[in-house]
């Protein structure tokens, strides 16, 4: 594990677990299990198979061996979703609409682009996309917990985010919606829609909340959706400046100061999040070889990953 930190099963309130795993970098997320009468409801997987199995191992001890009944993906992205291959048949997936539809068309399990160094080593072959989708907001119950599903509106970190909320305890699982001390990332979303996300997620008013990546977050989320949303002004002025003085997002990046950011793992985000915001501000779609080409060469070589 990246920095010789090991991922650990944390308990945020009775019955309810966080998967923590650290750096929080490519590839290496954090997830989660609810417990209840009926079994254990499962809050995304992990990018491996050898990361999953430690997830479900650590799980399995910590609910007593009680079945995993369901699975919820908070977005499409292999980190959250490669792992649903190894739950069981009798397992429900459930996710978004657009997770659903992104996981069908998804490459990058069968043929990795040489992005990552090392290549992650899958043991995964096939994608299991949710067979149970929604549109806005859906609710799961386990015995008597409550775990509402819901969908902030509008792209956000991709189309299809979910978060997952147990309002009686006062969890909330944000999926990438919050990347807590590492560098968002939204090149699959939108960097407005990111920004417009944040006021949301503090409606929830959570007392405890498990980021898609990074530290566990206990006391006052303020601080941290601050931090987000001082980054995403940071992209669009960038992005701003940057076309109007006829920089590539490349240019634009090697040009700017990252300032507070700088010490953030996977500061080379900030070329695929300025190739997102140039997009939207242009009409256009968005070039992904042409993003990572730009991060790779930014970063001088290959993305850093540890899995």
């Amino acid at each position: 594990m990246a920095d010789g930190a090991e991922p650990r099963l944390t308990e945020v309130a009775p019955g309810v677990h966080a998967w923590l795993q650290p750096d929080g970098s490519w590839w290496i997320n954090n997830a989660g299990a609810v417990q209840g009468a009926d079994g254990v409801i499962l809050v995304d997987t992990c990018a491996t198979a050898e990361r999953t199995r430690r997830f479900l191992a650590a799980v399995d001890a910590a609910t007593g061996g009680d079945p995993v009944r369901m699975a919820v993906n908070t977005h499409l992205h292999g980190d959250h979703t490669y792992g649903n291959a190894l739950l069981p048949d009798s397992a429900v997936v459930v996710g978004h609409r657009a997770t659903r539809e992104g996981l069908l068309a998804d490459f990058i399990l069968k043929g990795t682009p040489p992005i990552w160094s090392p290549s992650p080593d899958w043991g995964v072959s096939d994608v299991r996309p949710p067979t149970v989708v929604l549109d806005d907001e859906l609710t799961l119950f386990t015995g008597e917990r409550r775990i509402e599903l819901r969908h902030p509106g509008h792209r956000a970190h991709t189309a299809g985010d979910v978060v997952a909320w147990l309002p009686e305890e006062q969890v909330l699982f944000t999926g990438d919606l919050i990347f807590h001390e590492v560098t968002p990332l939204v090149f699959m979303g939108s960097v407005e829609g990111a920004l417009r996300s944040l006021e949301w997620l503090a409606g929830f008013g959570a007392r405890t909340v498990v980021p898609g990546h990074g530290v566990l977050i206990t006391g006052d989320l303020a601080p941290v959706l601050a931090a987000h949303e001082a980054y995403y002004r940071f992209i669009l002025d960038t992005a701003r400046r940057g076309r109007a003085e006829g920089l590539t997002p490349l240019e634009a990046a090697r040009t700017c100061d990252l300032g507070p950011f700088a010490g953030w793992p996977d500061r080379e985000r900030v070329v695929l999040n300025l190739h997102r915001a140039y997009a939207d501000a242009e009409g256009g779609d968005l070039d992904l070889i042409a993003a990572f080409t730009d991060a790779i060469a930014y970063n001088g070589g290959p993305l850093r990953c540890a899995v």
